[in-house]
């Protein structure tokens, strides 16, 4: 059962089952993590932009250390401090990683030539040699040989994270031809009407060994990418009619209402690392200023906490799907979700940054203040520490490192956004949506 399901079974239970404990289930193939020791912090005094900055710099290199040669495919995870024996690479991991590679390239974090040979190398092994199931592709697979993993599904929301990943590249090297064609053809090979399974909402997944995977895409969550990427499609399209095919239950919490169909922060991120949602409605919200509210209710559910666990304040705070002391967990709130400890993972705050800059821009800059090299490792934050135990996570984790990257990009210059929005399926998609522009919705700042 991957995380997806998991929360699946949340939105479905999360009245009758308020706590849920996952310390023991392994999640996505991840198995129990092991800590690093702790050692002595030191204070940082950069500025809001160095930080992110810094964030973004040390992100890069886990996608560009942690692929691989001949494959482009990058790890799923990978130790935060030494050299590790992890094969395993993800097709989710790989699209942040396509997307950091043009951040990289747009930033000078690398040389120009290297970037773009990366590029190449990915595209043209995804395009003509990782095996796909309908233009679909298996969330595991091997960094070296492109072979599945952990008997792992072909997933539909990790294909649409790589390829957000490889319209974002197609967009930034629109004078290439040959990244151009190759990001097209991995594009209009997806056969989503396939994926639907008969129904009205798209499979999680299918598996060779049981077919299509029962939990479906029919409740508000990270799930937007998926039908807009679809419904954007000029080769095999979903219905515009599947857009409101999904269901968008409210939460109300200490004032804040918003949807939200699973406690999870980073079900409010994801889509938005790629998709530009502010200024812009559907019939049903500004999805942007909903995920500024699930940030905020995030936040006040964390502080809540305090008397259980005195680490939680308004300059700490921040739990998301990650690993744990016990293993990978899905935890968070409202409502309260996952056997929560005290624990703080960093790309709570950091893939938030862009919905509530200031709030989240205190947090990433106190656990680099006061927990420094125990809490930061050459690619960046660990997954996850515990201040209460002292316990620091021994690994990073890909696509959690990606959010943090791509939303500190967006909210310093809109980077992503910009380029992403530039793809006209993707513009289409959001016509046949129904969004249109409204000018009373809150505009990012620039920096």
């Amino acid at each position: 059962m991957n995380r997806r399901e998991l929360l699946k079974l949340f939105s479905q239970a999360l009245i009758a089952i308020p706590l849920f404990d996952m310390s023991m289930i392994s999640s996505c193939g991840r198995g129990k993590t092991s800590s690093t020791p702790a050692s002595p912090g030191s204070s940082y005094t950069g500025t809001d932009d160095q930080l992110l900055d810094d964030i973004e710099r040390a992100s890069f290199q886990f996608f560009w250390n942690q692929a691989g040669s001949g494959t482009g495919l990058v790890k799923d995870r990978a130790n935060a401090t030494r050299s590790d024996s992890y094969t395993a690479a993800s097709i989710a991991s790989t699209g942040f990683g396509l997307t950091a590679l043009c951040i990289g390239d747009q930033r000078g974090y690398g040389a120009a030539a290297d970037i773009k040979a990366r590029v190449l190398t990915t595209l043209r092994y995804v395009a003509n040699q990782l095996t796909n199931v309908h233009g679909f592709y298996y969330h595991f697979i091997d960094w070296q040989s492109g072979a599945r993993m952990f008997n792992s599904e072909v997933s539909s929301i990790d294909t649409a994270l790589f390829l957000c990943g490889v319209l974002t590249c197609r967009q930034y090297y629109a004078s290439d031809s040959e990244i151009v064609n190759l990001a097209t053809q991995i594009y209009n090979r997806v056969d989503w009407p396939w994926m639907l399974n008969g129904g009205s909402t798209l499979s999680m997944g299918w598996t060779p060994e049981s077919g299509f995977l029962a939990a479906r895409w029919d409740t508000y969550c990270e799930l937007m990418m998926i039908y807009l990427l679809g419904i954007g499609s000029p080769s095999n399209p979903l219905a515009p009619a599947t857009w409101k095919a999904w269901s968008r239950p409210t939460v109300t919490y200490q004032g804040y209402t918003y949807i939200s169909g699973a406690p999870t922060l980073f079900t409010h991120q994801f889509s938005h690392a790629w998709f530009d949602f502010r200024n812009k409605r559907d019939d049903y919200t500004n999805y942007f200023q909903n995920s500024v509210l699930a940030t905020q209710a995030h936040k006040a559910f964390c502080i809540s906490l305090q008397p259980q666990f005195s680490d939680y304040t308004d300059a700490l705070w921040g739990i998301t799907a990650s690993d744990s002391v016990n293993g990978y967990v899905a935890w968070g709130g409202p409502p309260k979700t996952g056997p929560i400890d005290g624990s703080v993972v960093p790309c709570a705050a950091g893939g938030s940054v862009a919905f509530l800059p200031q709030d989240c821009l205190q947090v990433l800059r106190t656990i680099r203040t006061t927990y420094g090299a125990k809490a930061w490792g050459r690619y960046s934050f660990v997954d996850a520490f515990n201040p209460l135990t002292n316990w620091y996570n021994a690994d990073v984790i890909g696509i959690d490192l990606g959010i943090a990257m791509l939303m500190a990009e967006n909210y310093r210059s809109g980077f992503v956004w910009q380029t992403f929005m530039k793809n006209p399926e993707v513009q289409n998609a959001m016509t046949l949506a129904g969004f249109t522009n409204t000018s009373s919705s809150k505009t990012l700042p620039s920096k």
